[in-house]
C-alpha cells in the first residue's frame, strides 16, 4: 500500500493533541487540468511553504501540490523542538569538513533559528516560541562530553549555554536517570501544526495557491519540467520536491538518501500541580539516546512526550505501551495518569543524520533528511532552495556539501540494515554504553 495513505486516511489530521488545539481551515482544492508556474512546489510543509512564500515575495508565480492537507504530514506532528545546529556536533563538522565550512553551517543553523522566531511573531503568534531546550545525559563521561562541546561553541563562536551537573539539571527535570546536561536558551520550542498553518495562510496571502489532495506521481524533466498528479499537470521552470519521508517513488536520487521512519508521541492529561514535579521551567527536554527521548510542556500542563521509532511502514499495533514505559522510566510519578492523546507520523532521516540538500536536475532541487532536527532547518532549506531558484546558490552549496552517502543496497535493503543497526543502538541504550 502506499506509503502515503498506510497509516493515515486521506487529508485527515491525526486525533493530536496539536490537531485539537488548532484552528484548522477547510479542506483547499485539489489540482486539475494544467496550470503553468514559476515554481512547482511538492509538499506543504515548513520546506515547501517557507520556499513558498520567500518565492511568492520575489514576484514568482508558486504552486504548491501536497498529497493530503497543509501540514499534514511532520511538520504539523513534532515535538516542537527548535534544535540548535545539526545532530553532529560543531566540533566534530570541523573536524571533517574544515573550520570554514563549519563555521558556514553554524551560521546557517543560527539563522534557521532567527529566521522560525520571525515567522511565528509574524505568520503564526500562536504558535508561541518560548526559549529553552534542555539536553540531558545518563553518565559523568557524557556529562563530561557536552560540556566540552558547550565550551568550543563557546570560545569558536561565541554561543553560550550552561553547564548543569546533576543536581542542576534534575532541579529543572524532575528525572533521576539524568546525570547532567546543558541548558540551551538560543534554542526553543513552538506548537509545530499552528506553526504551519500560518505559513500557509502567509503564503497563499503572497499569492500562492496551494492545491490539496493532489499526489504528485511522477516529475518529468525538461524546460519547463511537468509535475504529474491524477488529475492533472502543472508546468513550471523549476521545482522543489519538499515532501522529506512523505515522498515516495519520485525521485531515485532522494530516495537514495533519505529514508522515512515513523516517530510517536503522546500527551497525558492536564497535570496541574503535578507538572511542577516533572519540568519546573516551560523549556523542551532531549536527551543523548540514540532513540531520543523528548519532552515538554503543553500550555494547558499536559506532559508531550515522544520517545520510540518504528522502522517499517506501518506503524506498530499499540503505539502506546511502549510509549508510555519510556515514559514511566523517567518519571515513575506519572503513574497511572491517563494518556490522553497518541499519534505517529513520519520523518526523513539520513545515513549520516545530516540534510541532504540536493539538485536532483538542473531545474529540480530537494530538501530533506532532517533526522529530528527539522523544526527549524526544513523551513531554512526551503530558504536555501527558494534563493538557488532567484540565482542566490552560496548557502544551498553549502548546505549541499553536508556527508550525506546513500544508503548501502539502495532502497530495497535500507530498511533491513538500519533495522539491524538500530537493534544495536537499541541494546547500547539500554546498556548505557
Amino acid at each position: 500500500m502506499n506509503p502515503l495513505y498506510r497509516n493515515d486516511s486521506p487529508g485527515v489530521f491525526p486525533e493530536s493533541w496539536y490537531a485539537a488545539t488548532s484552528d484548522i481551515p477547510p479542506q483547499r482544492p485539489a489540482l486539475h487540468g494544467t496550470v503553468r508556474a514559476d515554481v512547482a512546489i511538492v509538499g506543504a510543509g515548513y520546506t515547501g511553504l517557507t520556499a513558498a512564500l520567500r518565492l511568492a515575495q520575489a514576484g514568482r508565480k508558486v504552486v504548491v501540490l501536497d498529497a493530503h492537507r497543509a501540514g499534514f504530514g511532520a511538520s504539523g506532528r513534532n515535538g516542537g523542538q527548535v534544535s540548535s545546529g545539526f545532530n553532529w556536533g560543531q566540533k566534530e563538522l570541523a573536524a571533517k569538513l574544515g573550520d570554514g565550512p563549519a563555521r558556514a553551517l553554524w551560521d546557517a543553523s543560527e539563522q534557521a533559528k532567527s529566521d522560525l522566531r520571525d515567522a511565528v511573531a509574524t505568520h503564526a503568534p500562536d504558535a508561541r516560541y518560548i526559549p529553552g531546550v534542555a539536553y540531558g545525559v545518563y553518565s559523568d563521561r557524557a556529562r563530561a562530553k557536552v560540556h566540552a562541546e558547550a565550551d568550543y561553541l563557546a570560545q569558536t563562536y561565541g554561543y553560550q549555554t550552561e553547564h548543569l551537573d546533576r543536581d542542576a539539571f534534575q532541579a529543572i527535570v524532575r528525572a533521576k536517570p539524568y546525570a547532567g546536561g546543558v541548558l540551551d536558551m538560543g534554542a526553543g520550542h513552538v506548537h509545530p501544526l499552528r506553526y504551519v498553518l500560518g505559513l500557509a495562510r502567509a503564503a497563499e496571502s503572497a499569492g500562492v495557491i496551494i492545491y490539496e489532495a493532489s499526489e504528485v506521481h511522477r516529475v518529468v524533466q525538461g524546460t519547463p519540467a511537468k509535475v504529474q498528479t491524477g488529475r492533472g499537470h502543472v508546468l513550471a521552470d523549476h521545482v522543489i520536491l519538499a515532501g522529506n519521508g512523505y515522498l515516495p517513488g519520485i525521485s531515485p536520487a532522494v530516495a537514495a538518501k533519505v529514508m522515512p521512519i515513523n516517530s510517536f508521541i503522546g500527551a497525558t492529561a492536564p497535570l496541574g500541580d503535578l507538572a511542577d514535579d516533572i519540568l519546573t521551567r516551560d523549556i523542551a527536554v532531549a536527551d543523548e539516546k540514540f532513540v531520543v527521548n523528548y519532552f515538554r510542556l503543553s500550555e494547558d500542563r499536559r506532559l508531550l512526550f515522544g520517545g520510540r521509532e518504528s522502522y517499517s511502514i506501518g506503524y506498530p499495533r499499540d503505539i502506546k505501551s511502549a510509549l508510555v514505559a519510556r515514559m514511566l522510566s523517567l518519571f515513575p510519578q506519572l503513574d497511572g495518569v491517563a494518556m490522553d492523546y497518541v499519534w505517529g507520523g513520519t520523518l526523513g532521516i539520513t545515513m549520516t543524520r545530516l540534510p541532504a540538500l540536493q539538485r536532483v536536475a538542473p531545474n529540480v532541487l530537494s530538501g530533506a533528511g532532517f533526522s529530528g532536527h527539522g523544526v527549524a532547518l526544513s523551513g531554512f532549506a526551503g530558504r536555501v532552495m527558494a534563493e538557488a531558484v532567484i540565482g542566490q546558490t552560496d548557502r544551498f552549496d553549502v548546505m549541499a556539501k553536508l556527508p550525506v552517502p546513500n544508503f548501502p543496497g539502495g532502497t530495497a535493503l535500507r530498511a533491513p540494515l538500519l533495522g539491524l543497526a538500530m537493534t544495536w543502538y537499541g541494546l547500547r541504550d539500554r546498556l548505557g554504553i
